[in-house]
């Protein structure tokens, strides 16, 4: 049930007829899996945490740095070469005191994967780490667990949903892990809260059921253009 308090944090969910009383406590009860707490997950998990979902995992490696900070809107100065998920967690502890974290602060490889991921209904990732991409797809795939994928490079973003209720995975779209992992290309700074608050809004349709989810479609924002296009994947399948 929700608490009185909660029922007034969440009012503007509440008044909403395709949410209502009953999405919010699927929200609730709902365990999010988020893999990366740079520059895609800052927003990611703000929302998310607003939204009121209930266990929020956090996997990130990094250390804030320097370079992060033009983009990486959760950290601050004083903050710089603090463990990104933990400082993450212990931030976005004081913005909602009713969602639960769980922090990894260590790579998601081979040998950890699928322990973390089958933990979650939804995981969404937000790293430029190919390999756990596809670590990521994998698992969530073997798991039926929905994948919102979600990538930048300078002025350009993508949305997807993967392995969601049978739709297409990340690796039948993009079978090999390209050359050249993690490169270091440059990214406008207003362009990670962009496309993280649309994986935020794709990963509460798909807990709410609200909503056309976009499995089997890749969405690409242009920020230049001020333009969307949507690419049907199931051409490409």
């Amino acid at each position: 049930f929700l608490s009185d308090r909660e029922k007034e944090r969440y009012n503007r969910h509440l008044i909403i007829p395709e949410i209502g009383e009953e999405g919010q406590l699927k929200m609730k009860s709902a365990k999010v899996l988020v893999v990366g707490a740079g520059g895609l997950g800052s927003p990611v998990l703000q929302y998310l945490v607003a939204a009121g979902v209930g266990t929020i995992g956090i996997v990130d490696a990094d250390e804030v740095s320097v370079s992060n900070l033009q983009r990486q809107i959760l950290y601050h100065e004083e903050e710089v070469g603090l463990s990104k998920a933990k400082t993450a967690a212990q931030k976005l502890g004081k913005q909602n005191p009713n969602v639960h974290f769980k922090v990894y602060p260590y790579f998601l490889q081979e040998d950890n994967a699928a322990q973390i991921i089958s933990e979650y209904d939804v995981v969404l990732g937000c790293t430029d780490n190919f390999p756990s991409r596809y670590q990521i797809d994998e698992v969530c795939k073997e798991n039926g667990i929905p994948y919102v994928h979600g990538s930048i490079a300078e002025f350009e973003g993508q949305v997807a949903v993967f392995n969601y209720h049978g739709g297409p995975s990340y690796r039948s779209i993009f079978p090999e892990i390209p050359d050249g992992n993690d490169l270091p290309l440059g990214v406008m700074g207003v362009l990670p809260g962009i496309i993280g608050s649309m994986q935020a809004c794709e990963a509460i349709k798909i807990i709410t059921g609200t909503g056309q989810v976009l499995s089997g479609k890749l969405l690409i924002y242009d920020a230049l253009q001020a333009s969307m296009m949507k690419v049907d994947l199931g051409e490409l399948v």
